[in-house]
């Protein structure tokens, strides 16, 4: 059996980054990948500018009186005069600081006295003005390709003027179901069937992620038809991904599909829920397509999919961005019986006792989807260890694999 860590590292040894890029509209770059550096050609702010409303002055003057005539009103956009010597400005945020000033006054320091405008505090040169360039140089780089764009990169963009950026085309995810046990939402229920989760499971996860969901729907369970979809999956995707039907059974036809129209590695992982994982390349006329079979039990799908196939597709993707890092926190719960497997319960976070705690849900069954809707993470119990109540553990928001 591999670890968790030598699966993990085996599969994103494995990855071929995607070359395929785009040009878009910074607006349209949310949660994109940037496939170049972005640099700046101007200064942020492009000017020293107040950052409050009130008066602009020069420290000079106020160490020898204290109430000044205005000579000037300076709004955010308009350039000021050079400050007369014994005058002061009125200036309003983002307004550039004219020649000759060298410290703002808040407003709420001022009053005015026989139409003069008397300070009342010391002289403090470069008080509240932000300096020219103080967030960004011209020729800074400030993102570096890689980079996963949420709003305040998008934000960092716009700041220094670019419109458009190049960015990796989204990877193209197709999916397909087997199994005659399987029944569609909507359908009559019928004896021995079950109602296909896993189906809508991964319809949710892989655009949530940013790629673009190709769903083949059901596919009649026959060696034939599996091949048949296979290939027609793997022509139409970047990645090809299943769940369940990779076993030895004669009715599971994914593993000899896969060994037909390439190769397949099927791994025991030291972990639960999860442990069977499936890896292989399905060889296609524009080239190799990877394959991910993930388990066939809910939980386990789910699982699966947010520790092994989630960082494998934003590698992919380009992203140099595939961390996640744990909160630690007290366990409110007993874990008595070490295992020799790496445990993701499915648990959240509760206050007890005026701070902050990990719960974890009652059934920890591979097959009890209610516990990955009610948990809002994994607490990760490490090999051969036991949990106490109030014990330390690492616990992963589901936010974090987003």
């Amino acid at each position: 059996m591999k670890t968790f860590d030598e699966t993990l590292y085996a599969l994103l040894n494995d990855v071929q980054v995607t070359t395929q890029t785009e040009t878009i509209n910074v607006a349209d770059g949310l949660y994109r990948i940037l496939a170049q550096d972005i640099t700046s050609s101007v200064n942020v702010p492009p000017h020293d500018n107040s950052q409050m409303d009130g008066y602009v002055l020069h420290s000079f003057d106020l160490e020898h009186a204290d109430t000044f005539p205005v000579s000037q009103r300076i709004a955010a956009g308009e350039v000021g005069k050079e400050l007369e010597h014994g005058s002061i400005a009125r200036i309003f945020t983002g307004a550039p600081i004219p020649a000759g000033a060298n410290q703002v006054v808040m407003q709420e320091d001022t009053e005015e006295v026989d139409g003069k405008i008397q300070i009342r505090v010391k002289a403090t040169p470069g008080e509240y003005i932000r300096k020219k360039g103080e967030d960004i140089t011209s020729g800074q780089t400030i993102l570096k390709a890689g980079t996963r764009l949420r709003p305040q990169e998008l934000g960092l963009i716009s700041s220094i003027g670019i419109g458009q950026i190049e960015v990796y085309q989204p990877l193209k995810i197709a999916t397909f179901t087997t199994g005659d046990e399987l029944l569609e939402p909507g359908e009559a229920a019928e004896e021995g069937k079950i109602y296909n989760a896993n189906r809508y499971t991964l319809s949710g996860l892989i655009p949530q992620l940013g790629f673009e969901l190709i769903d083949l729907g059901r596919v009649e369970d026959s060696l034939d038809s599996t091949v048949s979809a296979m290939k027609k999956a793997a022509d139409m995707a970047d990645i090809v991904m299943t769940t369940g039907g990779v076993s030895v059974g004669e009715e599971d036809h994914i593993k000899p599909a896969i060994e037909q129209l390439g190769e397949l590695y099927t791994w025991k992982v030291k972990m639960k829920p999860g442990k069977p994982l499936a890896y292989g390349r399905l060889k296609t006329d524009k080239g190799v397509v990877p394959f991910f079979g993930l388990p066939g039990n809910p939980v386990s799908a789910f699982a699966t999919f947010k520790l092994f196939a989630r960082p494998y597709l934003m590698k992919m993707q380009g992203t140099t961005q595939i961390k996640t890092n744990p909160i630690w926190l007290a366990a409110d719960f007993d874990w008595p019986k070490a295992n020799f497997r790496r445990e993701f319960l499915r648990a959240r976070i509760t206050n007890k006792r005026q701070e902050s705690v990990v719960e974890i849900f009652p059934n920890q069954s591979s097959g009890v989807l209610m516990s990955a809707s009610w948990a809002e993470g994994f607490a990760v119990i490490p090999e051969d260890t036991t949990i106490a109540k109030g014990d330390t553990v690492a616990f992963y928001p589901f936010s974090t694999f987003v």
